[in-house]
């Protein structure tokens, strides 16, 4: 099965290796399938341990002889900068891959893709302004101190299925400005992106090694990880996951960087229009269909408020149009994988054993007879303490808590395991700030669910360790080293 004719992959069956197309060692093949035709679409080469070795020592060659890391910042950023105009020339096929492989909306994959790319053109400006090299004054007061960034090394970018292109093209352009080389390991279920990614990368004579594709399942992803050649793991994926790669970088004392799970929280204080709110709270849960790490899944409100609330988040769900992806009126379209809604739906019964109150949806769409698709789905009268409070659904599942005040609010939001994004909804400014300053999470926004790639993003506790976005990931693939000199240098 080939990919969809719009999508015109010159190698499916082949690994990039060293600069070259490679067969797999063991010829594997991995099938990709439509979220909402159920149907292969694309069948792509599957990387096993042999594979994953070999990557790790084209990048090292590439990384310990080759000119990358030796090259400028400025000279770096030139080279993503062709990148850059590689990929644009193929954002349509990389809007259709997302499209084709999870049931991204086709009227906003290209709002989603082109936010990658933007993203890879904020790191590629940063060439001229982040500090590779500052110089300070030493203690002593003699001669001069430099503090030295340099880059970490031989780095592998592990993305998971809802996003691989923004998540991939973000490690990406971080780790290659950095002076890193690369190994890609896409999700098995998504690897269309990086294909085209490794494709550009080819196009424009990217030095051999420096950026390399493996898609691969879990235990040569495992065995990847497990590599001493690699001086760094990026993960974006669950809190499983990251704890099994921290688990394994730990032993040998490896970096990493690991963006993990959410289970985020909207706080809606009592000046604020329930009907706004509701509003907001519907398009973020129902946006790539629940699946996103950051979404707000725990609304948290006053309990003379819940009812009024429920009420009005109920009517916006009834509003929601589900269907086929391709329907430019679909709010929302199916759940990525099988697996995945078989999860949701397992969630649904969870929540109506722990004793929440259904109030709409929790079943699959009675008009849609193939995709993965789940109702929006609302549950109130939820206490903390049930799971589908406490764990990450990842679907189009919405759970409303009732409290007593602001500072029960806060108490809720923090009851979590996790901490990776959050909003206050709140017309004080001031009001937002101490919610948000009082919330262990990483972000906090007012009133809107919003992200900003020229801010770092990551979480507390269990939603990660390390930051990705802004300078901040750039940093996060250097190695800081002090130089003391007699003199100060001229330049």
């Amino acid at each position: 099965m080939s990919t969809p004719p719009f999508i015109r992959l010159a190698h499916p069956d082949k690994l990039f290796i060293g600069g070259v197309w490679v067969d797999p060692v063991k010829g594997g093949r991995i099938d990709v399938i439509s979220a909402h035709s159920e149907a292969v679409i694309a069948s792509v080469a599957e990387a096993t341990e042999q594979d994953m070795d070999a990557a790790v020592a084209a990048a090292r060659a590439a990384f310990d002889h080759g000119p990358w890391p030796r090259l400028s910042p400025a000279e770096r950023a030139q080279w993503l900068q062709k990148l850059h105009a590689a990929l644009e020339i193929r954002v349509p096929e990389l809007v259709r891959a997302w499209i084709d492989q999870i049931g991204a909306l086709a009227h906003v994959a290209p709002f989603v893709i082109g936010g990658g790319m933007q993203t890879l053109q904020f790191t590629i400006d940063q060439a001229g302004t982040y500090p590779f090299v500052e110089k300070r004054l030493p203690f002593d007061g003699r001669g001069q101190a430099l503090i030295v960034r340099e880059p970490v090394g031989v780095t592998v970018a592990i993305v998971p299925w809802n996003n691989p292109f923004g998540i991939m093209i973000s490690k990406l352009a971080s780790a290659l400005l950095a002076g890193c080389t690369v190994i890609m390991k896409p999700a098995p279920e998504t690897p269309i992106e990086a294909y085209i990614i490794a494709e550009a990368a080819a196009a424009i004579g990217l030095p051999a090694g420096v950026v390399n594709l493996v898609p691969g399942h879990r235990e040569a992803s495992d065995h990847l990880v497990r590599n001493p050649g690699v001086d760094k793991v990026s993960l974006t994926g669950s809190t499983i996951a990251g704890k099994r790669v921290a688990s394994v970088c730990g032993e040998r004392l490896a970096r990493c960087t690991l963006e993990l799970g959410g289970k985020s929280a909207a706080i809606v204080l009592d000046d604020y229009d329930l009907e706004a709110a509701a509003k907001v709270l519907t398009d973020t849960i129902i946006m790539s269909a629940g699946q996103v790490c950051a979404t707000l899944s725990r609304v948290i409100v006053s309990q003379q408020r819940h009812d009024a609330l429920v009420e009005a988040i109920r009517a916006e769900m009834a509003k929601v149009r589900v269907g086929s992806p391709f329907e430019p009126d679909t709010q929302l379209g199916p759940l990525a994988l099988e697996r995945q809604r078989d999860r949701v739906l397992d969630y649904v019964a969870i929540g109506k054993a722990e004793g929440a109150q259904l109030i709409f949806g929790g079943g699959r769409p009675a008009h849609l007879a193939t995709g993965y698709y789940v109702e929006p789905t609302l549950f109130a009268g939820v206490r903390s303490s049930m799971r589908i409070a406490q764990e990450e659904i990842f679907g189009p599942v919405l759970v409303v808590i009732p409290v007593a005040d602001e500072a029960d609010a806060i108490r809720a939001a923090n009851d979590s395991d996790f901490g990776l994004f959050g909003a206050v909804f709140t017309n004080d400014s001031e009001a937002a700030y101490r919610v948000a300053r009082a919330v262990r999470t990483g972000t906090m926004t007012q009133n809107h669910f919003r992200f900003d790639p020229s801010l770092p993003f990551g979480g507390f506790k269990q939603s990660g360790i390390g930051r990705e976005g802004g300078a901040e990931a750039i940093g996060s693939y250097t190695e800081i080293k002090s130089i003391l000199l007699d003199a100060a240098l001229d330049a």
